[in-house]
């Protein structure tokens, strides 16, 4: 059996109406998974969007959603950001810890470790920012769990190739 791979696609498509939905549509018809999700147009001026997307699957399933992407009318280009080189890849995060005394101070070490900052603050609580690799997001959320997490909301993995090259 062949293994599962995480893959991180970016697509540039038109930015129209509907077309968000068609790929996502793309994933749900074939019961592709999609775990992020990120959208935003990267060049108003020929109204261009960059969809980045991360899923998993066998290698031959990542080929058939890169080739089933490549196929869909609004699209003007593919990059597997995994199979291309080096790339990089992070994630924003706001996450709510609610504590007090040795937690709450506890809390405020494990985020200066992590190089997170305190964005709002009240007598028994914190909303934390954090940006990364999806890895370490997961690791700072992990450790905020025993010390009261009330609340986590995340932005999806943005990527980029690494070089002078472009999409």
């Amino acid at each position: 059996m062949e293994p599962i791979e995480r893959h991180t696609i970016a697509v540039l498509v038109d930015n129209e109406a509907g077309v968000l939905a068609r790929v996502i549509g793309l994933f749900s018809g074939r019961g592709y998974n999609i775990e992020s999700l990120t959208v935003a147009e990267v060049d108003p001026e020929s109204a261009v969007s960059r969809i980045t997307v991360v899923t998993s699957g066998t290698p031959m399933i990542i080929a058939q959603i890169k080739a089933q992407l490549d196929r869909l009318v609004p699209v003007h280009r593919i990059c597997d950001l995994t199979d291309g080189g080096a790339s990089v890849e992070r994630e924003l995060a706001l996450v709510k810890v609610r504590g007090t005394g040795n937690k709450r101070v506890e809390a405020l070490r494990i985020a200066d470790i992590f190089r997170a900052r305190a964005i709002d603050s009240t007598n028994n609580s914190f909303v934390f920012e954090i940006s990364g690799s999806p890895e370490k997001i997961d690791a700072f959320i992990n450790l905020m769990r025993t010390l009261g997490l009330v609340e986590i909301s995340r932005t999806g993995a943005v990527a980029i190739a690494r070089g002078a090259k472009g999409i």
